[in-house]
């Protein structure tokens, strides 16, 4: 008999347990992700299967991986990540005193806040690599941001663009987005407008947020052709 209350009792803790783990992806995959900071933007005009949207400039940290679709993310990822939790060097600026004497600048490394999206991008020069781009947190400029001391990381302006933007939820899988990115595509020219560049990848959510919570977008620059406010 106390061998089958302990039984039990081993049953129960592992349900709550269960239940607290359930509770914490959910808390932290989900919601927390729209806590980032993200690009600033205004909505110009809705239209049938996207959304027009101006967004303001922005920086971005940005690196070419080689791979598949599907499989890219995570070793852009990797270099990515390791950029802002320090992976870089800030020049120190040292107060002026009397007297004047030389010496070398001193560096140490700076951590920066995630954003959202991660942006995937085809990279124009080679059919099997992807950019991918950390966006930066706007109280930075180019002049301010620490270096990365990976040389395969650029910082890099975004210009003021018109952007149409298409969401869905769900994995981030090839096939998945290459649905939408059709979607959005065929909506574009019905609507009138010229594409600019190659389709991005947005990703709004860490990689380890359950699959059915993701915000994934499709987002295509277009040129500004026509009166879009009719």
């Amino acid at each position: 008999m106390d061998e089958a209350k302990e039984v039990g009792r081993s049953i129960k803790r592992s349900f709550s347990m269960k239940l607290i783990f359930v509770a914490f992806m959910l808390l932290f995959s989900g919601e927390a992700a729209f806590a980032y900071e993200q690009p600033k933007y205004e909505i110009v005009k809705i239209y049938k299967g996207f959304e027009l949207r101006r967004y303001a400039p922005y920086i971005v940290a940005e690196t070419v991986v080689s791979g598949k679709f599907d499989d890219a993310g995570n070793k852009a990822f990797r270099i990515l990540f390791k950029y802002i939790s320090g992976d870089n060097l800030k020049k120190t600026e040292i107060p002026m005193t009397a007297p004047v004497n030389q010496s070398p600048a001193i560096e140490s490394a700076e951590k920066i806040e995630m954003t959202a999206p991660v942006e995937q991008t085809p990279d124009g020069e080679n059919s099997d690599s992807y950019v991918f781009s950390f966006i930066m947190p706007s109280k930075y400029t180019l002049d301010t941001l620490p270096i990365p001391a990976d040389p395969r990381i650029k910082l890099r302006q975004v210009k003021s663009r018109l952007l149409a933007a298409r969401t869905y939820s769900g994995t981030w899988s090839e096939k998945r987005y290459r649905e939408n990115e059709t979607a959005l595509l065929e909506a574009v020219k019905a609507a009138g407008f010229t594409a600019v560049g190659e389709p991005i990848f947005a990703r709004y959510n860490s990689p380890f947020s359950l699959w059915f919570l993701r915000k994934n977008e499709v987002l295509l620059e277009v040129e500004e052709e026509r009166d879009i406010q009719q």
